[in-house]
């Protein structure tokens, strides 16, 4: 859960590295919150015979710029511009790359984005 809050704290910071652990733990917490709220909406839904789809919404749309931001710190620890994630645009090749550069190790030692995550002790 602290790599989620991490995220969130740094909810709009585009410069820096961020580790595979951290993005990746903010992934699944992403798809666990969005399952919760989809049961959640399925479930008080049909008692009460409303479409609750809003919390799921408002959810996505509070998480949109966390996401981005730690994408791109991601792409920046794998010595990739921030700009790589525009080929995200491009449906099923651009999704498969990114999500190959943010599967790939750290780049080691410091590059123009900063220094290592994994290499500092603190």
């Amino acid at each position: 859960m602290n790599w989620y809050l991490e995220v969130v704290k740094k909810y709009a910071e585009f410069s820096g590295r961020a580790r595979r652990m951290e993005y990746w733990m903010f992934a699944l917490f992403n798809v666990i919150i969005a399952f919760a709220l989809g049961i959640f909406e399925g479930i008080f839904g049909a008692i009460i015979g409303v479409d609750l789809n809003i919390l799921s919404f408002l959810y996505a749309a509070a998480i949109l710029l966390p996401s981005i931001a730690v994408t791109v710190r991601r792409l920046h620890d794998t010595g990739r511009s921030g700009l790589w994630i525009l080929i995200g645009l491009v449906p099923v090749i651009g999704w498969f790359a990114l999500l190959v550069f943010c599967v790939q190790d750290s780049q080691p030692g410091q590059n123009q984005y900063g220094s290592n995550p994994k290499e500092i002790t603190s």
